[in-house]
């Protein structure tokens, strides 16, 4: 899928009420969760005890933490938008979030948005991104929510 190029507030703007795109979809191996259990320090057995896992887990597997899921967010989120002529870009804060589903230790995830709204504020572009983390082969979403990001044009 090619990347939607926005350049100024104005196109941007067109956006609005449509979806902006689909990601690739991205793995979720146990090495990746180990890795974010070390840099998180959230060590719980579901998620990195993979024979623990097997026997006590309702998942009969290791889980992704769900921080993890939603911290692919920007990277996938950069797999479907380039944002040009910027100062800078904040994560501004999260809405409406819930997590729908486990994703299990191997599975790929990708991402789908839409531009639910977007405002000016004295200059800031204020995007709030209706976003939904699917599973590959599943039909209930890992994640869903509506992310707010403020861009600063030059």
């Amino acid at each position: 899928m090619e990347k939607v190029i926005i350049n100024s507030y104005e196109d941007f703007e067109k956006l609005v009420g449509r979806q902006i795109g689909v990601s690739d979809y991205v793995d979720l191996p146990q090495e990746r969760i180990n890795l974010f259990a070390d840099a998180t320090l959230d060590h719980q057995w579901i998620h990195v005890d993979p024979e623990r896992a097997k026997v006590e887990s309702p998942f009969k597997s290791t889980i992704a933490h769900g921080y993890l899921t939603l911290s692919m967010l920007p990277y996938l989120w950069n797999e479907i938008i380039e944002v040009n002529n910027l100062k800078m870009m904040i994560n501004y804060g999260m809405d409406k979030m819930k997590f729908g589903q486990a994703v299990l230790s191997g599975q790929s995830v990708r991402l789908v948005a839409e531009l639910q709204s977007l405002a000016n504020l004295r200059g800031v572009a204020k995007a709030e991104i209706k976003f939904a983390i699917e599973i590959q082969g599943e039909k209930k979403k890992a994640l869903e929510g509506v992310a707010v990001f403020l861009y600063y044009f030059n």
